[in-house]
């Protein structure tokens, strides 16, 4: 049973990755905080192979923070 609760949480985290990587694309922003956008989901996507949890939670965190229109800072 907690295979499939994980196999669960796996292709949700999968569909919104999918989704935040549309999302970035998208934006009307400079590219150097595009980049920086890029980079943070590049990190959850490392980060859910050791910790599936943990990225969700820091992939709610980043679309809470598109939604709000809070970006990083841009090289």
């Amino acid at each position: 049973m907690e295979r499939d609760s994980q196999l669960q949480l796996y292709e949700a985290v999968a569909a919104r990755l999918k989704e935040a990587h549309t999302r970035v694309r998208a934006l009307q922003v400079p590219e150097g905080v595009r980049m920086a956008l890029s980079r943070k989901l590049l990190v959850i996507t490392a980060s859910a192979k050791h910790d599936l949890a943990g990225a969700a939670q820091r992939l709610d965190r980043l679309m809470e923070d598109l939604d709000e229109g809070r970006f990083p800072e841009g090289d």
